[in-house]
């Protein structure tokens, strides 16, 4: 089974607020560290993966907003 990249984006997040949360209540300083190389480096491959998707639409800039019509 395939990952969707906005699973790894969420993934990504999750880790990187970890981080954030961990720094406020003083975990140890490796957890902390080793937590900010591996959200660094799923950073990077989340970017790469969303930039690489095959997603396609049929959506133009001429169809403007579905909620709102150009008219």
């Amino acid at each position: 089974m395939k990952i969707k990249p906005i699973i790894w984006l969420y993934i990504t997040t999750l880790i990187l607020v970890l981080v954030t949360v961990f720094s406020y209540f003083n975990f140890p300083f490796p957890v902390i560290f080793y937590l900010v190389v591996v959200g660094q480096g799923l950073l990077i491959y989340t970017v790469y993966r969303i930039l690489t998707d095959s997603y396609t639409t049929t959506k133009t800039f001429d169809d403007f907003y579905e909620d709102h019509s150009v008219e």
